[in-house]
Parts: C-alpha cells; structure tokens; sequence
C-alpha cells in the first residue's frame, strides 16, 4: 500500500515498484488515516508512509498500523525528511525500514524486497545520524553523571561561573568568602577535570543549564 498526500508520488511509486515481479500494489491512500482506515479491509504486507501529510500524519498512523504485533504489516518510511528527530520517531513508532524520497528506485524496490521479509531497512546516510546521536545521548548520559556527583553548592558555584560572575560576585550572591568560592571551584575542577571558564559555559550549555538566544 502507498500513502501519501500527493497522487504524482504515489504515481511514481506505483510505476517503480509495480516493475517488480513479486511486488503488486494493492492500495493507495492520501493520509495516514485513511490508511488506517483502507488497512481494514485491504490485506498488505507492507505500506510504504510518508511522514507529512494533511490527512494524518506518518507516525501516528504508523504506531496505529504496527500495534497489532507480528501478523501486522510492515512500515517502511519514504519521505523528504533525514532529520536524526524524524529518524528515531519513525523506528520507535514501529517502522521496519527509512529512507529519503531521494533515494534512487532500484533502492527502494530492495527497501520493499526488505521489511517484507521482516528485517529493518536503514540507509548508511541515516544509520550515521542515528549513530550519532547514540554518541550525544551517551556522551551526556557521562556529562549529567559527572554533574551530579557535585553537591548543591559546588553545582551553584559552577553555574554562577559559566554566567560570568567573579569570585567576589558569586561570594555575594552566596554569603560566602571569595577564598571560600575559589575553594569550592577547586573542588569542581578536580571531579569534572574543567580549567578553564570556557569549560564551564560549554558544559553547562550541554547539561541545559544556561539560556541560549532565540
């Protein structure tokens, strides 16, 4: 089954995959309710999705559509979108499979040839970004681990430092001694291994704690 909201791409994917001999296009819908909807009463083994579309977005619809376990049918996301965000929601929504509208034809018969046989389909543009950002996630699962180990007032100290604040500054906002400050940025130096003030801004802008501009 095709979904889309434009009749030329679904036109173009009919053509393309209907050349292959054991591929036969059995529905076509403009929105991801409809599909739902369609998927009722049309048996098919696996429903190429756009992501964005006035009738139901991809996601939802394909969440809706691979619910039902093993015997429901397999996902495979074609869109404009190569976005890490869309790359994750659409796997984690239940999709077998991803890839760009600007993937050559002959890729997205073996997309098809694919999930159909019940394994996942990633470009290795898309695997990259999500690699990627398994690193980021893990490199700030290690980064909020580190900041936590700090105490309240250490994790005070730091944010008064990445926002610019001086010794004196901080030791008034705080009532305590700019010896003491200097201290306790001692001690924050030595369990995150920072030097210089620019770590501190980089490190609290990674953990979230610093406002950016729009």
């Amino acid at each position: 089954m095709l979904v889309d909201d434009h009749a030329i791409v679904r036109t173009g994917l009919k053509a393309v995959l209907g050349g292959a001999p054991e591929i036969e296009v059995v529905g076509e819908a403009s929105g991801g309710v409809e599909a739902v909807e369609l998927l009722a009463r049309t048996a098919a083994d696996v429903v190429v999705m756009d992501i964005s579309m006035s009738g139901g977005d991809g996601i939802t619809a394909t969440r809706a559509i691979t619910k039902g376990g093993g015997s429901a049918p397999r996902v495979l996301v074609l869109t404009m979108h190569s976005e890490e965000a869309y790359l994750e929601a659409v796997l984690e929504a239940g999709a077998s499979g991803y890839l760009t509208k600007s993937t050559a034809d002959r890729a997205r018969v073996e997309a098809v040839r694919t999930v159909a046989r019940g394994e996942v389909f990633v470009q290795p543009s898309a695997a990259r970004v999500l690699a990627q950002g398994a690193r980021r996630r893990e490199e700030h699962a290690t980064d909020r681990a580190r900041f936590e180990r700090l105490t309240d007032r250490e994790r005070a100290v730091m944010q008064l430092i990445a926002e610019g604040y001086t010794a004196p500054e901080i030791g008034e906002q705080l009532t305590i001694s700019p010896k003491t400050v200097d201290t306790y940025k001692q001690r924050i130096n030595d369990k995150l291994g920072l030097t210089h003030r620019a770590d501190y801004v980089k490190l609290a802008l990674k953990l979230g704690l610093l406002q950016t501009p729009p």
